[in-house]
């Protein structure tokens, strides 16, 4: 196993906007890339963490990512915001696109943001929580390249498909789910893959259709969808509301777009928020409190809430640092020689 060092949030960050500017991404793309990948690194979320880096670099020597590409916002409908990122990556045209979402979901009680043409690589968490941040309800989905196979098939049909959630708390961390539709993210095969590991039955099959351990075997075959017909048919969902119904790529077409370059998907993302006050109105603070029993019930009898994982390990990474394999390190470095 590979040494580890310790280095602190913002070693984390600086190396990676040093290894983005370096390979010629934006500064203000760069930032918004960085920030993001800090929080993986930080939460313990290791395949989108500082690994993120070789994927974003290796998308950007690929030719199709826009490393200057500027953003434009439209407003179609009184509730519906929407945001061109013109094939750059999708972090900078959020942060331009939620100023607006938060003030639509205040004014309408409901709001979306569409965010189409970009090449997108993170966690969705970091998405709903910043929407939740505004004591707003958030939810996200994407698709990403035809990767996983329908339930009952052996062919990519679906990308890997998160959806995240989440909920405010006055107080504390949000409730807040984010996962993948297929049985597991890709970028934790990947990494598999990386160190020699096999991955459990379950995760995906070969080049024949065969249920395999080999990480490589799995990522030339196919992943599977979590659930059976369940994740299958979420998937297709996310297809549809993130790719069909905004103007925007599906996973197959996303993998076509590619045409072998090996970049980040490309493809569009679809965010939601509510505003509690106005759904609720006088009933806020009563609807706060079933929310609150409900968690209650579910932690008193011994069992967590979904990130209560991620929120321990970021408290961790906030007093003392984070821990990176100094392979992973030699690899980041090695990109801006």
């Amino acid at each position: 196993m590979s040494e580890r060092i310790n280095l602190s949030l913002q070693q984390v960050f600086d190396l990676a906007l040093r290894a983005l500017t370096a390979n010629g991404m934006g500064e203000d793309h760069a930032r918004a890339i960085a920030a993001v990948i800090t929080q993986g690194q930080r939460d313990e979320c290791h395949s989108h963490g500082l690994y993120r880096v070789l994927v974003c670099v290796r998308s950007l020597r690929s030719g199709k990512v826009d490393a200057l590409a500027r953003p434009t916002l439209s407003q179609p409908a009184p509730s519906i915001v929407k945001v061109d990122a013109h094939h750059g990556y999708s972090l900078l045209a959020f942060e331009q696109g939620l100023p607006l979402l938060v003030e639509k979901a205040r004014e309408q009680g409901v709001a979306a943001l569409a965010i189409r043409n970009c090449f997108h690589f993170s966690a969705l968490w970091p998405e709903v929580e910043a929407i939740a941040s505004h004591g707003l309800v958030g939810l996200a989905m994407t698709p990403s390249h035809a990767w996983v196979a329908p339930e009952g098939g052996s062919r990519g049909v679906f990308g890997t498909n998160p959806l995240a959630f989440a909920w405010p708390r006055a107080g504390q961390e949000p409730f807040v789910f984010d996962f993948a539709t297929s049985a597991i993210a890709r970028g934790d095969i990947e990494l598999h893959a990386r160190q020699g590991k096999a991955i459990p039955l379950g995760w995906g099959v070969d080049a024949e259709g065969t249920p395999s351990t080999d990480a490589r075997a799995v990522l030339d075959g196919a992943m599977q969808t979590f659930g059976g017909h369940k994740g299958s048919a979420l998937a297709a969902m996310i297809e549809l509301l993130a790719g069909a119904l905004i103007g925007d790529l599906t996973s197959a077409d996303s993998l076509a777009f590619d045409a072998g370059a090996g970049a980040t998907p490309c493809h569009g993302e679809l965010l939601l928020a509510f505003d509690p006050q106005r759904f609720a109105g006088t009933d806020l603070v009563a609807g706060q409190q079933r929310a609150e029993r409900l968690f209650a019930a579910i932690t008193d009898q011994g069992a967590r809430l979904p990130s209560q994982r991620r929120f321990a390990a970021r408290r961790r990474a906030e007093a003392e640092g984070v821990w990176v394999e100094q392979g992973l390190l030699n690899d980041i470095h090695g990109l801006m020689a």
